[in-house]
């Protein structure tokens, strides 16, 4: 045998290897198989990164299937791998004790840190960034029909797409898309319902209450809420005519407004002030940023990140993920650090921000598709003022009579003192007020934001 084959032998050989170890370090997961993480080339050189967590609460029941949940996050930018999972709905809080209200008690969990550049996902190109929700939904589906086309415990799971802020819009469209791979073959899915959480739908709405609501709640002045108004009403015109971008630099100057007229409100809790002393910069640009939800950009302006807002709680979660998260994980690339590529997004899909996914919801509700609407009452950002305007501009033809419906109280397992919200449905749209909570409902009402979930995916875990 010649040196030229030997050399080619171990060219071969070392080019196996590489591949395998590729292989290897694409997936991992626990060693009893109840969690799994992992990326996914969507596009070349574009990286979406998951984690599954199996639910030891399963109860199998033939007659209803165990339910997966899907977790979408907002910003754009901010990392349902991150956030969703450890301030919010994950097994685990942001100090890693057992949380008593994870949603692992109703569903099977997938967190995705979407689009790509967000949290742990990245693009090995600036340009690769997604620029519409479209394309974040057509990045998300390809990564679904990767999981599930060849998993068939995720294939008899039906699953929810549940989202908060700008991740509602990413839901909508996604549920769109996914019915869509369905209907053809090439995703072998069931679809059990979308749910919105606090969502960005139509960005008009919510703008144009932001002063009104501020306002009643002697918040802002008469003379703030003329500003507001105005700015507002701006916007409306600027989307009209399709100016998104124009719409989306008019809204970061209404927030000005908004915060500066309010003496720093928090967007998150109306009844709250933006906590300035969780911030390395108090300028206005640091306020509005923690305010807009763009959660990436405010990491990069604070290392705390208020969790529960009602409770004044702050974990350092730039240190837990880039701690002992990636030391878990052990399959994220060295030179990335979580969250770094998130100002990326944000400004990729600046023309799209503003752009209202009312459409898509009636396309989904058409289809028969179950979708759920849920709103925290202290919310600014998303308000439910805001919420229940998009909801009325919806062409779905069960519309006026579930407008005409009286709503009922709902209340925290068999505890009845205590009003915890109400819940208005028709056919396959419902609606729930969730009380006492912001714009992150499942951390500040954690009790009734589970039973929702059970009452939603038809869980067969009474919990």
């Amino acid at each position: 045998m010649t040196r030229c084959t030997l050399l080619s032998l171990s060219l071969v050989l070392s080019f196996t290897i590489l591949q395998l170890r590729t292989c290897i370090a694409l997936e991992a997961g626990t060693d009893d198989g109840s969690e799994q993480w992992g990326y996914v080339e969507v596009r070349p050189k574009a990286h979406l990164f998951w984690w599954l967590y199996r639910s030891r609460f399963r109860v199998e029941d033939v007659t209803k299937p165990w339910p997966t949940i899907l977790w979408l996050q907002g910003g754009p930018g901010g990392s349902g791998v991150g956030f969703g999972n450890f301030m919010e709905i994950g097994p685990l809080d942001g100090n890693l004790n057992p949380r008593n209200y994870t949603w692992l008690r109703k569903a099977d969990l997938l967190f995705v840190d979407n689009p790509v550049g967000t949290g742990f996902s990245y693009v090995e190109n600036k340009s690769l960034v997604v620029k519409t929700d479209v394309e974040a939904a057509t990045d998300l589906t390809t990564l679904l029909k990767e999981l599930c086309n060849r998993d068939q415990i995720l294939q008899k799971s039906p699953l929810y797409i549940f989202a908060e802020s700008y991740g509602g819009k990413f839901a909508a469209t996604l549920g769109v898309s996914v019915l869509q791979a369905i209907e053809v073959g090439e995703l072998k899915l069931q679809l059990g319902g979308v749910a919105l959480g606090d969502s960005w739908i139509s960005p008009e709405d919510f703008v144009l209450s932001w002063g009104p609501l501020l306002n009643d709640m002697s918040r802002i002045s008469n003379y703030g809420l003329k500003e507001s108004n105005r700015l507002a009403l701006e916007i409306q015109q600027q989307i009209a005519e399709g100016r998104y971008e124009e719409a989306t630099s008019t809204w970061r100057r209404l927030e000005d407004v908004v915060l500066e007229n309010s003496n720093h409100v928090n967007f998150y809790n109306f009844l709250l002030d933006v906590q300035t002393n969780t911030l390395e910069t108090t300028t206005t640009e640091g306020l509005k940023i923690l305010a807009s939800g763009r959660y990436s950009t405010y990491l990069s302006s604070s290392r705390t990140f208020p969790g529960n807002v009602s409770a004044k709680r702050s974990v350092d979660l730039d240190e837990l993920m880039n701690g002992p998260i990636r030391k878990k994980l052990k399959i994220i690339p060295e030179d990335l650090k979580w969250g770094e590529q998130g100002y990326l997004v944000f400004q990729a899909m600046v023309g799209d921000f503003m752009k209202p996914r009312i459409q898509e919801v009636d396309q989904l509700l058409s289809k028969g598709i179950n979708v759920t609407v849920y709103n925290g009452q202290l919310d600014l950002i998303c308000a439910t003022k805001g919420t229940e305007a998009w909801v009325k501009k919806l062409k779905w033809d069960g519309l006026e009579e579930f407008l005409s419906q009286n709503r009922t109280a709902l209340y925290c397992g068999d505890h009845k003192t205590t009003t915890k919200g109400f819940l208005s449905s028709y056919k396959n749209f419902s609606f729930y007020w969730i009380l006492g909570a912001g714009h992150l409902v499942p951390a500040d009402q954690p009790c009734i934001s589970l039973q929702m979930v059970g009452s939603i995916t038809g869980s067969p875990n009474s919990f």
